[in-house]
């Protein structure tokens, strides 16, 4: 995963998808680009964390909205 100023960058296997930030939460888009820029993922891969705003997404879930 990669944070850009627009959106979250995730690099599937098969594809990348970008995730406009408006489309994430409202947390994330109404946080600071700092904040956003502080992601984790999740050891198994599942998931990502920003740590900053005590935030957990599915990359699952982050996909279905990505469209």
């Amino acid at each position: 995963v990669q944070a850009t100023d627009e959106a979250l960058v995730i690099e599937l296997a098969d594809r990348v998808v970008r995730v406009p930030w408006k489309r994430c939460s409202r947390l994330i888009a109404e946080a600071t680009p700092g904040a956003r820029q502080t992601i984790k993922l999740s050891p198994g891969g599942y998931g990502v964390h920003w740590p900053l705003l005590d935030e957990d997404l599915t990359i699952s879930g982050l996909v279905e909205c990505s469209g």
